[in-house]
C-alpha cells in the first residue's frame, strides 16, 4: 500500500530498535498510517495504547465497519473512542462493554443485537 516505501522487514527492524528512523521518515510513516507522530513512539510507561477492560470487550475490524447498518454513526463513535484513548493503530479497536452499551442506546438497540450486527459486519 505504501508503494514499497515502507517494507515490512524494515518496519520490523524499527520496532525492534535494530534500525534508526529519521524524523522526516517518521513523519511520512505517521502520515501513511493517518496518526499523530507521537502515536508511533512508546509512552513513558512503555506502552502504546490503552488498557481496555476485557470484561465484555469486543474487538472490531475498523476496515469492515462500513458494511454495518448505520456505519456513519458507528464510525464517528469509534473515532471518538480512538481519540480519547489515543489508540490510532487504524486497523482494529477493542471497545469495552460500557462503550457497546452506550452505542446500543444511541442506536435504539440492545447490546446483544448490536454485538451480533457488528460481528456480521466483520465477516
Amino acid at each position: 500500500m505504501s508503494g514499497q516505501e515502507f517494507k515490512a522487514s524494515v518496519l520490523g527492524a524499527y520496532e525492534r530498535g535494530e534500525r534508526s528512523l529519521s524524523l522526516p521518515r517518521l513523519q511520512r510513516l505517521a502520515r501513511f498510517y493517518g496518526v499523530p507522530v507521537d502515536q508511533l513512539l512508546p509512552s513513558a510507561t512503555g506502552g502504546y495504547g490503552g488498557d481496555p477492560n476485557d470484561d465484555g470487550a469486543i474487538t472490531l475490524d475498523l476496515n469492515k465497519i462500513d458494511k454495518a447498518p448505520n456505519a456513519d454513526l458507528i464510525s464517528k463513535f469509534l473515532a471518538a473512542i480512538q481519540v480519547m484513548r489515543q489508540d490510532f493503530n487504524g486497523r482494529v479497536l477493542t471497545i469495552r462493554r460500557s462503550d457497546l452499551r452506550l452505542l446500543a442506546n444511541l442506536m435504539d438497540s440492545t447490546e446483544a443485537d448490536l454485538s451480533e450486527m457488528l460481528a456480521a459486519a466483520g465477516e
